[in-house]
């Protein structure tokens, strides 16, 4: 299970304890705040792309939507989301769990703008019913990004 990949991702750095599972899903924005008990721009979603045929994720609030012109600017090319069975394949994580960590090699992380207004967020952590809390820092370094974009609008 990709929950079990994370946790043994962040036990290398002590920190499997701070994982948290629920016993309802978190696997919407609206589900994953119910379940934490935050408002939902708080819930750092991870976006799955396809650019110049590699898989890229994109970590954003939840309350954040891709900026079609941005995010053009940015990649030089047309936001194309993964189809269902190619996030599982192509990311290592299924739909409801994608989160940056403990992924398949080769699949590059980006960090949203829109996460630098909260001093914690919580990003899945490989299954539909988990997340983690992450300062700005600890997603910075946890999630092995290559840095901070500017593609969203809230």
């Amino acid at each position: 299970m990709a929950i079990e990949k994370v946790r043994e991702f962040f036990g290398q750095y002590g920190m499997a304890d701070r994982i948290l599972e629920f016993e309802v899903s978190s696997a919407t924005v609206e589900l994953a705040a119910k379940a934490v008990g935050v408002e939902g721009q708080r819930i750092a979603k991870t976006l799955s792309f396809l650019v110049n045929d590699g898989a890229i994720l994109i970590v954003v609030a939840g309350d954040a939507r891709i900026d079609n012109k941005k995010y053009k600017e940015f990649f030089h090319q047309k936001a194309k989301m993964l189809s269902y069975e190619q996030v599982d394949e192509l990311i290592g994580h299924s739909v409801g769990g994608v989160c940056p960590f403990a992924i398949n090699e080769g699949v590059k992380v980006y960090l949203d703008e829109s996460l630098k207004r909260f001093e914690t967020v919580f990003p899945a952590c490989g299954s539909s019913n988990s997340a983690i809390e992450l300062n700005m820092q600890e997603i910075e370094k946890y999630s092995g990004s290559l840095g901070w974009v500017d593609v969203c609008r809230i």
